[in-house]
């Protein structure tokens, strides 16, 4: 009896034995192999998506940037919007603390992240050992449009969009430049015609159907499904970006041509109109910026950015423009208070409201109020002397980024009709007398304001 209880001792300490000799087999094999990143600063994993190949492609990817020194942030909208809603207690999570695979995991083709041009670092290093960790790439790159302007280097090639794809899933890399006017753009993805069109589900990106223009986001590390990322401080203005994140570029070329033609203005009156109009749109930018005002390039600045890429030194003034929605009693206010003082208010908020301000050296801003109808848009004019109301029509519009004198500005999506309505199809003719009561095309009057108005209506300081 005694020997058979040393056998049955003998063989369940075996047996036990065997069973922690494996599951430590295991525990190296999944969590503490190199091939799996332990060890490596900012790509800590858990066990939470072990089973996943999304989570692990992301992994990977991640463990990637880390040892080649690029600080990638996540930028993937659907990722962040479900980050955002449990935000608090993503921000204070930390690793291993949570148990589930909720973000990473979902399914679905892409997932975006994006890297500052200046640290991407050993771009062709990099690229290699992805290869060699399995991944398939693709590298999209195009002109830089920053030096369109610039005949010797327009043509250079810039890298925009890099594609990593491992098994079912694919990591969208969007490189973020920084322009002059303080601001984060990235580049259209545009395939080459030797380009494998079936690589992956090109039409399922998030970035790069159109070129795209951010502020520069502050970021912040957390620790999102056991990996630790960088995301956009502030989610909810930066969710707000990205539907509107549409940018136009300035068209060089066509400037060029039309200088060649009709011959920039140098002389001392005009390079001094343009310095002082560029240091009151910047003005009127910051401060409309800080009151949340959406505006955009209305009239002839709109046309100085598109047909010259600069300001038309017979305009005398810089023209806005705002939807009327935005409004904001504190819109007057706010620029008496850096200085520029009331010209003129007409109309009021229900109707044909405009504002004119005064600067530097007799250099005017105006603001035009946008109203909507069923099929068109519309702005007022009123003549002080009479009374007199006008309307001016324009087509319905969106509104996209531009650059414009070293500062990102909002013009119309449909920028051609735009002008066309405003200005004709002779746009690209430089006419220097002009009448805002009947030049424009799209002028038609509106009545006259009743006499008993006329101290709300027509205000001349």
């Amino acid at each position: 009896m005694s020997k058979i209880n040393k056998n049955v001792i003998l063989a369940l300490l075996t047996l036990t034995s065997s069973v922690f000799l494996l599951f430590q087999l295991y525990y190296y094999k999944h969590y503490l192999s190199p091939k799996n990143g332990a060890g490596l600063s900012g790509v800590r994993g858990t066990k939470i998506g072990h089973n996943n190949a999304q989570w692990r492609v992301i992994k990977k990817f991640l463990k990637l940037a880390s040892n080649q020194d690029m600080p990638v942030f996540l930028i993937d909208r659907s990722v962040l919007e479900a980050i955002n809603k449990d935000f608090e207690q993503v921000k204070n999570s930390t690793y291993g603390s949570v148990s589930e695979c909720k973000y990473f995991c979902a399914k679905r083709d892409f997932t975006a992240f994006a890297l500052l041009n200046h640290l991407l670092k050993n771009e062709e290093n990099w690229f290699q050992i992805a290869e060699r960790m399995g991944f398939q790439c693709l590298k999209i790159q195009s002109k830089d449009p920053r030096l369109d302007g610039i005949d010797y280097l327009s043509g250079t090639e810039i890298p925009l969009h890099y594609i990593l794809k491992l098994a079912t899933h694919a990591i969208h890399l969007v490189i973020f430049y920084e322009r002059s006017g303080n601001y984060l753009w990235h580049g259209q993805l545009r395939l080459k015609g030797y380009s494998d069109r079936k690589f992956v589900p090109f039409r399922k990106l998030q970035y790069g159907h159109y070129p795209g223009a951010f502020d520069r986001p502050e970021l912040l590390q957390v620790s999102v499904d056991g990996l630790e990322v960088q995301i956009p401080k502030d989610l909810n203005y930066f969710l707000e970006e990205v539907p509107h994140s549409r940018f136009i570029e300035c068209r060089f070329k066509e400037a060029r041509a039309f200088f060649q033609k009709y011959h920039d203005d140098i002389t001392v009156e005009a390079m001094l109109f343009r310095k002082n109009a560029k240091i009151l749109l910047h003005l009127a930018a910051a401060t409309l910026k800080d009151l949340g005002v959406r505006f955009w390039l209305s009239s002839g600045t709109c046309l100085g950015w598109y047909r010259q890429c600069s300001i038309i030194p017979h305009s005398k003034d810089v023209d806005l423009g705002i939807f009327i929605q935005d409004y904001t009693s504190d819109i007057i206010t706010a620029f008496q208070n850096v200085g520029l003082s009331l010209k003129h208010k007409f109309g009021k908020v229900q109707d044909s409201l405009e504002l004119s301000f005064q600067g530097k050296d007799d250099v005017k801003l105006d603001i035009f109020f946008f109203y909507e109808e069923t099929d068109h848009m519309w702005n007022g004019g009123t003549q002080a002397k009479s009374g007199k109301k006008f309307k001016y029509l324009f087509p319905k519009f969106k509104l996209c980024w531009a650059e414009f004198v070293e500062i990102k500005v909002r013009v119309p999506c449909e920028t051609i009709n735009y002008i066309e309505a405003n200005y004709g199809k002779t746009w690209m003719i430089p006419v220097k007398t002009w009448d805002w009561k009947s030049s424009p095309p799209n002028v038609q009057p509106n009545g006259i304001w009743p006499l008993a108005e006329w101290d709300d209506v027509i205000q001349l300081y």
